[in-house]
C-alpha cells in the first residue's frame, strides 16, 4: 500500500518542530520556496524537497559520533614500564543526537594477564565459626601461594565483624558485658559482640595476616542473623584506611554460615536513621555508628560496591547458598559460591571465585539521561553477535569482549542541550566518558532577522518565514488584522463557486484557518481535507491497517481496499498440502472463497463429492487399456495423458513412499491397478498395469465338498470332546467310591443294622427315713 508522507502530516510551523516528526524529516528555509497558491509544506523528505526546488537550502542533521581519547588495550597487568593499565577503549566519546535518528560506537574490554590483586577477607566471629577461625590461622601463606600462580602482584587484608551490640540483637544484660557466653555450657568464654573490626590492612606481607588471624577470638550474638553487611559497606567506602589500589582487582571475601541482617531490621532495636552510605571507622579502625544507624539495604550496597569497582565473594554454607545466590542477581558484579562448615576448601573457593569473576565482562550504566535509549550487542570470544546482551562470560585472560552501543534520543530536554553518562564494566576502574549533545536547534535559527525587509517591516524573519508582530497576518505579514479581505478572498476558495475554506475555516489574509474538530485534525490550503472522513470497518478507521489522508485510506502494506480490510496474505489460505484454497477455490482477503462445487472449509480442504487424484486419472488409464498395444494408443489417448509420464509394468511395487496406489473394477471384473507420484515439472509419474488382474472362476462342486468335509469335521470333533469329558467324569465318580469303600471300619462277622431289643437305664436316687440314710436300696 501507498504510505502516508509523515513529515507533510505532521503541520511543523517551524524547523525545529519539524526536526521532531521524523528523522528522515528536512526543513527547507529558502525565501520564495512555494507558490501563493498552492501551499508547499517546508517540512518534507529531503527528495521531496529538492524535487520542489528547494536545493540545498535545507537542515537535516543526522545523528554522529566523535572519538575524544582512545588509548590502546593494554597486554599485561604488573608491567612496570607503564603507569596505567588500559582494560577498556575509548576512554571518551562525544555523540550528537538528533531525536529519533541513532547513532552507534564500539567499545572493547579485555581482561589482562597478571592484573594486581587485593584481596580483604571478611570473616563472621559469632560463636557458630569458632573451628573455621581454627582452620585458617595458616591461610595467609597457602592463599598467597595459590594467588602467586594467577598474579606477580598480591595482596591481602583482614577484617571481622559480628552483629550490633544492642538488643535484641545481642547479649546486653550486665552480666554478659565483658562474656556474653557466661552460663553456655559448650563454650564458656567469648569476647563481646561488635559491629565491625578493620584489623590488617592490605599488605602483601603474608605473615602479618597469620598474626592478626591467630590473635582472633569468636564472640556470641542472640539472634541467628548477623550484621556482616554493615561491615561490608564499610570494607567498600573506608578506601584509605583498607588500602584498596586504584591500579588493581578488587576482592571482598565475606565468609558467614547464617543470613544477614538487611535494612530496616534495626527498627526492632530503635534504630530509625537510615545509613548514610558513609565511612565511620575511628582510630582504633572500629565501625562507630553500629549502634545508631541502620543495616544498609541492598541497593546502597551495590551502588557503593559499584562505585569502589569491588567484586564481592558470598562464601556461605550450602544451607544458605539460594538466598545468598539471590542477592547476586540484584548486587551486579557478585558472586556466591559454597563454604564448607570448617572453611577447609576456602583457598579453592576462592580460586574458583577469581576463575569466574575474571571470565566474564559485563557493562553498567551510570547516570543515563531519562530521554536517552541505549541498545547494546557484545561480541564475545566465539565471534557470534548477540542483540540486547551487554554481558560476555566464558572468556580467558587477555580475551577482548567486543560491544556495539546504539544510543538514541527519543525527544530534547527540557533543560541543558547537554548531558553526559558513563559506561563502565562492573568491577573495572576503566570507564567509557560519554558527552551527549542534542540537536534540537536548527542552524538557520542562529542568525533571525528582526524587523525584516522581507517581512515588510513587521516581523521577524527566521528559517524561511516571517514571525509577525501582533496585528500582522500572511506569509510576508501583508495584512493587518480587521482589514477588508473582500479582494482577496478567492484565494480562500478551491474552485469557483465553492464555498470559502471548504466551510470548515476563515480566510484570513488569503490564507485558510481551519477550524478544529473533536473528532481529528482538518488541514489543506482550503480546509479541504482531514484525517477522520474515510471508511470504516466495524467502526475502525480505515480497519486499523492504514491511514486517513484527505478522505481516502492510504493502505499500510499487506492490505488493499477502500477501507483496507482486504488482506493480501495468502498464508491463511494455503492447505496442508502447500496448495492455495486447495486448488479448490480463490483466496480473496486472507479467506478461501471456494469455487469447486460441493467443496467447502477453510481451505476448501473438505469436498466429498469432488474427483479425487485416483478418479481424475482412471480416464487416462482405461484409454491405454482399451488401445494396448494399437496404433491408434498415442493419438487417441494423448489428450487425456497430456500431463503423465506413463510407465507400463507387469507388476506393481510400490517402493516409492510418495508413490499413491490406485485401484479400480474392470467391466469383467478385474481389478485394474495403477500408482502415480508427482513431478516438480507439475507432471505426474504414472505406472500402469499393462493388463488387469483376472482371478479364474471358482469350482461349484469343490466348493460343496469343502463345506461338507468342514461340517464332518467339526460334528466329529464335537463328539471326540463330549466322549472325552463323559470318560473323565466317570472315573473321577469311581474314584471317589473307592475312596469312601476304603474307610469302612466295621467287624465283617456282625450285622452292622442289628439293634438288641432291651433297653437298659440306670437310676441313681437316695432319700432318708426314720433319720437313717439309705442309697440305692429299700429294706
Amino acid at each position: 500500500g501507498w504510505g502516508l508522507n509523515i513529515c507533510t502530516s505532521g503541520s511543523a510551523t517551524s524547523c525545529e518542530e519539524c526536526l521532531l516528526i521524523h528523522p528522515k524529516c528536512a526543513w527547507c528555509f529558502k525565501e520564495d520556496f512555494g507558490s501563493l497558491r498552492s501551499v508547499t509544506s517546508r517540512c518534507d523528505l529531503k527528495a521531496n524537497l529538492v524535487k520542489n526546488g528547494c536545493g540545498d537550502e535545507f537542515e537535516s542533521p543526522a545523528s554522529s559520533t566523535q572519538v575524544l581519547r582512545s588509548l590502546p588495550l593494554s597486554s599485561k597487568g604488573s608491567s612496570p614500564a607503564s603507569s596505567d593499565v588500559i582494560q577498556m577503549t575509548p576512554q571518551k566519546i562525544a555523540l550528537n543526537l538528533r531525536p529519533g535518528d541513532k547513532t552507534t560506537f564500539q567499545l572493547q574490554v579485555r581482561q589482562v594477564e597478571d592484573y594486581p590483586v587485593d584481596l580483604y577477607y571478611l570473616m563472621d566471629l559469632s560463636l557458630s565459626m569458632k573451628d573455621d577461625l581454627d582452620s585458617i590461622r595458616n591461610l595467609g601463606t597457602k592463599l598467597a601461594e595459590e594467588m602467586g600462580k594467577l598474579t606477580s602482584n598480591f595482596r591481602l587484608g583482614f577484617g571481622s565483624f559480628v552483629d550490633k551490640n544492642i538488643s535484641p540483637f545481642s547479649y546486653t544484660a550486665p552480666r554478659y558485658q565483658t562474656n556474653p557466653c557466661i552460663g553456655y555450657k559448650l563454650f564458656p568464654n567469648c569476647v563481646p559482640s561488635f559491629g565491625f573490626r578493620h584489623l590488617l590492612p592490605l599488605t602483601d606481607r603474608v605473615d602479618s595476616f597469620n598474626e592478626e588471624v591467630r590473635k582472633q577470638r569468636v564472640s556470641r550474638n542472640r539472634d541467628a542473623p548477623e550484621g556482616g553487611f554493615d561491615a561490608v559497606l564499610q570494607a567498600a567506602v573506608c578506601k584509605e584506611k583498607i588500602g584498596w589500589r586504584k591500579d588493581a582487582l578488587h576482592l571482598l571475601v565475606f565468609t558467614t554460615d547464617d543470613v544477614p541482617h538487611i535494612a530496616l531490621d534495626g527498627k526492632l532495636g530503635g534504630l530509625v536513621q537510615p545509613h548514610d552510605g558513609q565511612c565511620h571507622l575511628n582510630e582504633a579502625n572500629e565501625y562507630t555508628v553500629s549502634n545508631q544507624m541502620d543495616y544498609p539495604s541492598l541497593a546502597l550496597l551495590g551502588e557503593k560496591l559499584a562505585e569502589n569497582n569491588i567484586n564481592l565473594i558470598f562464601a556461605v554454607t550450602k544451607s544458605h547458598y539460594m538466598l545468598y545466590k539471590n542477592f547476586t542477581a540484584l548486587i551486579p558484579g557478585t558472586t556466591v559460591e559454597i563454604l564448607h562448615g570448617d572453611s577447609k576448601n576456602i583457598i579453592q573457593l576462592i580460586i574458583n571465585a577469581y576463575n569466574s569473576i575474571r571470565s566474564k565482562v559485563e557493562l553498567s550504566v551510570w547516570d543515563q539521561p531519562e530521554d536517552l535509549n541505549l541498545f547494546f550487542t557484545a561480541t564475545c570470544q566465539d565471534g557470534v553477535s548477540y542483540p540486547g546482551q551487554r554481558k560476555c562470560e566464558g572468556l580467558k585472560i587477555g580475551d577482548t569482549a567486543t560491544f556495539e552501543v546504539a544510543a538514541e534520543a527519543r525527544g530534547c530536554p527540557g533543560g541543558p542541550a547537554a548531558a553526559a553518562f558513563t559506561l563502565r564494566p562492573v568491577g573495572f576502574r576503566d570507564s567509557l566518558q560519554v558527552a551527549v549533545a542534542y540537536h534540537c536547534r536548527c542552524g538557520c535559527s542562529a542568525g533571525p532577522e528582526p524587523d525584516s525587509a522581507r517581512c515588510g517591516g513587521k516581523g521577524t524573519y527566521v528559517c524561511g518565514l516571517c514571525e509577525c508582530q501582533p496585528g500582522h497576518l500572511g506569509s510576508r505579514c501583508e495584512c493587518q488584522e480587521g482589514e477588508s479581505q473582500s479582494g482577496r478572498q478567492h484565494l480562500c476558495r478551491e474552485a469557483e463557486g465553492r464555498p470559502l475554506c471548504s466551510g470548515r475555516g476563515e480566510c484570513s489574509c488569503n490564507q485558510c484557518s481551519c477550524f478544529e474538530s473533536e473528532f481529528g485534525k482538518i488541514y489543506g490550503p482550503f480546509c479541504q481535507c482531514d484525517n477522520f472522513s474515510c471508511a470504516r470497518n466495524r467502526g475502525v478507521l480505515c480497519s486499523g491497517h492504514g491511514e486517513c489522508h484527505c478522505g481516502e485510506c492510504k493502505c499500510h502494506a499487506g492490505y488493499i481496499g477502500d477501507n483496507c480490510n482486504c488482506s493480501t496474505d495468502i498464508s491463511t489460505c494455503l492447505a496442508k498440502d502447500g496448495q492455495v484454497c486447495s486448488d479448490r477455490g480463490r483466496c480473496v482477503c486472507g479467506q478461501c472463497q471456494c469455487t469447486e462445487p460441493g467443496a467447502f472449509g477453510e481451505t476448501c480442504e473438505k469436498c466429498p463429492t469432488c474427483p479425487d487424484a485416483c478418479s481424475t486419472k482412471r480416464d487416462c488409464v482405461e484409454c491405454l487399456l482399451l488401445h494396448s498395444g494399437g496404433p491408434a494408443e498415442n493419438q487417441t489417448c494423448h489428450s487425456l495423458c497430456k500431463d503423465e509420464v506413463v510407465t507400463r509394468v507387469d507388476t506393481i511395487v510400490k517402493d516409492d513412499q510418495e508413490a499413491v496406489l490406485c485401484f479400480y473394477k474392470t467391466a469383467k471384473d478385474c481389478v485394474m491397478m495403477f500408482t502415480y507420484t508427482e513431478l516438480p515439472s507439475g507432471k505426474s509419474n504414472l505406472t500402469v498395469l499393462k493388463e488387469p488382474e483376472c482371478g479364474t472362476a471358482p469350482d461349484a462342486t469343490t466348493i460343496l465338498l469343502a463345506v461338507v468335509g468342514s461340517i464332518l469335521l467339526i460334528g466329529i470333533a464335537l463328539l471326540a470332546i463330549w466322549k472325552l469329558l463323559v470318560t473323565i467324569h466317570d472315573r473321577r465318580e469311581f474314584a471317589k467310591f473307592q475312596s469312601e469303600r476304603s474307610r469302612a471300619r466295621y467287624e465283617m462277622a456282625s450285622n452292622p443294622l442289628y439293634r438288641k431289643p432291651i433297653s437298659t437305664h440306670s437310676v441313681d436316687f437316695t432319700f432318708n427315713k426314720f433319720n437313717k440314710s439309705y442309697n440305692g436300696t429299700v429294706d
